[in-house]
């Protein structure tokens, strides 16, 4: 095997992706920040049982193992960033009010999402802690729409879902979590033949409302279908009348966005306890880009339990659904190295925040990623700037 190259689904970012995936990145940065989020930046890499307690199979699975060479302890590299973000509001900041924490940086996943999906995903996130309410869930949700149109992303639409729903229909029932994440999964891929099968022993009522959750999408019409169909309890209609005030406050703040639901989508980790959601869009087709949603469990294997929302996205899945920027302006400029005036003119263009690329002797004719629409040259013995191939 050659030695360039690279592990299945692992790639390099070359210097076009690379420059749209830095603007991106900022540009989602900026976005957290007008909304008063912090950044953090979580290590890479620290012990397994702080990254994996509490998140489930799912993320144990996602998850890259190594033993320390000082310490003989088992280190995980992070495949979702939100457990750190937990530990670090419960533990560093311990804030007693609201907490508004944002990132961006690597994970690692031991298997890529698609076919041509990556194993080093650029994740992007915000979260919100400290606060029960459904304000901090809207809060979220808009800064995810703010931060996708400000990319470029068209075509948004929210898909609306409530864990609760389906844990209002499973109560009474004793069943383990592998069995109850496996009824999740079927309904989540829509599964009835599978769904069929996992409740065999459970009681009518609760099968019967079961097999109806898959048909249970739409616009906010199925709201009142599905307290129609499930056997009526406070949980659902608590998470019924969450999921409509979502939806009112999102048509009063006038966004192009279509909103739907889907009540037997349970797809993300372990850690959601109510509202969750997906952001889809892109031209041609949409394709799910952002995910989150109410986690108020995630910091309590940390010792201090808080309301929390949030949501994250794939900065390098989202580079390939927006409109690539146009080359940045830059210009031209001689390479001599015993002229001291030149020397300083570059110097002042670069200090005024402009981009001058030297053309290196014997290579004036070659192409880069930068759009070179002027040119430095001397005239009456100073040197200054013009359009490129100006006389």
């Amino acid at each position: 095997m050659s030695a360039w190259l690279l592990p299945d689904h692992i790639a390099d970012v070359l210097p076009s992706e690379a420059r749209h995936l830095e603007d991106l990145r900022r540009s989602l940065l900026e976005a957290a920040r007008r909304y008063g989020y912090e950044l953090v930046i979580p290590p890479l890499l620290e012990h397994l049982e702080s990254l994996l307690t509490g998140t489930g199979e799912a993320l144990e699975l996602q998850t890259f193992k190594l033993v320390d060479q000082l310490s003989g302890r088992m280190l995980g590299l992070r495949a979702d960033t939100t457990p750190q973000v937990a530990r670090i509001d419960a533990h560093l900041l311990n804030r007693q009010g609201v907490a508004r924490l944002c990132y961006c940086g690597p994970v690692l996943h031991t298997r890529a999402g698609g076919v041509h999906g990556t194993r080093e995903p650029l994740q992007f996130g915000a979260e919100i802690y400290g606060h029960a309410g459904l304000e901090a869930d809207l809060e979220i949700l808009e800064l995810a729409l703010d931060a996708l149109r400000a990319a470029g992303l068209p075509g948004l639409q929210v898909d609306l879902g409530d864990v609760r729903v389906v844990d209002a229909v499973l109560a009474g029932c004793e069943l383990t979590p592998a069995r109850v994440a496996a009824i999740h999964a079927a309904l989540a891929a829509k599964d009835a033949a599978g769904l069929e099968a996992l409740t065999v022993d459970l009681p009518a009522a609760v099968r019967a409302a079961l097999q109806a959750l898959p048909d249970l999408w739409g616009d906010v019409a199925v709201l009142d279908e599905t307290a129609r169909r499930l056997p009526p309890s406070a949980a659902l209609r608590s998470a019924l009348a969450d999921l409509r005030w979502l939806h009112d406050r999102l048509g009063e703040l006038g966004l192009p966005v279509q909103v739907t639901f889907d009540l037997a989508d349970l797809r993300g980790y372990a850690y959601y306890t109510g509202v969750r959601f997906s952001v889809l869009g892109g031209a041609s087709a949409r394709h799910e880009i952002a995910r989150g949603g109410r986690y108020d469990a995630v910091g309590a294997v940390f010792g201090r339990q808080r309301p929390a929302a949030g949501f994250s996205l794939d900065v390098k899945q989202l580079v390939r659904l927006v409109p690539a920027p146009a080359l940045r302006a830059a210009i031209r400029a001689p390479w001599r190295h015993d002229d001291a005036a030149l020397r300083a003119a570059v110097a002042a263009l670069r200090a005024q925040g402009e981009t001058v690329v030297s053309v290196l002797p014997g290579h004036e004719h070659e192409v880069d990623e930068f759009a070179c629409d002027r040119e430095l040259v001397q005239r009456d013995g100073a040197w200054v700037v013009q359009p490129l191939g100006a006389p």
